[in-house]
């Protein structure tokens, strides 16, 4: 049987797309789609997206931060996948239109929430 890789490879790779996600396509702006995205959340708009935006891109480094230093696994696993849960109920909600492939992010999203409750796993032992 081939071996589980390690926890901290998990658990980076968890990290990596939060920094990726958080980081780069929002707190430094280069994926604005994902603007256009929050803007039609109707109670943000237009006037409130760039700082909502923001906020939850430094939320989501944050949570790299937790998922990569190992602390609590399975409350790290559950915010995050609260966190998805809400971030893609929202955008299908309010802004299907403007998401370029909602199964795709959808079935994308759900492989990435079956890893952080296998980091999860691998952390509670």
């Amino acid at each position: 049987m081939f071996p589980m890789p390690p926890p901290w490879l998990i658990r980076g790779a968890i990290a990596l797309v939060w920094l990726y996600q958080g980081l780069w396509c929002k707190v430094l702006g280069r994926m604005p789609s994902q603007q256009r995205i929050v803007e039609a959340v109707p109670f943000l708009g237009p006037t409130w997206a760039p700082r909502f935006l923001k906020a939850l891109g430094l939320a989501e480094c944050g949570l790299a931060v937790w998922v990569i230093s190992g602390w609590e696994p399975v409350w790290a696993a559950a915010a995050q996948t609260a966190l998805l849960l809400t971030m893609n109920g929202n955008g299908l909600i309010f802004a299907r239109r403007l998401i370029h492939d909602p199964a795709g992010m959808v079935v994308s999203n759900a492989a990435f929430v079956v890893l952080m409750w296998v980091a999860a796993a691998q952390g509670s032992r």
